[in-house]
């Protein structure tokens, strides 16, 4: 079977269009947020549809059943 590379984006080229670093994108593939990743020798490649996971840091906020009176 053969990859095609242009399938793929680089970790840099995820970092510059979801706005994180590069840290961030191999923090989120080593978890495995990033479904499709594969290694390339020391390269991780990204499939060039993936979407930006969600930041679980972030806690959305819950809105109550309860009306104030």
């Amino acid at each position: 079977m053969e990859t095609k590379f242009t399938d793929y984006k680089t970790v840099k080229e995820a970092a510059l269009e979801w706005s994180i670093t590069t840290r961030q994108v191999i923090i989120y593939i080593e978890r495995g947020h990033i479904p499709g990743t594969m290694k390339a020798g020391n390269l991780w490649l990204i499939p060039r549809d993936a979407t930006q996971p969600a930041d679980r840091r972030k806690k959305e906020q819950k809105q109550s059943g309860k009306e104030s009176e």
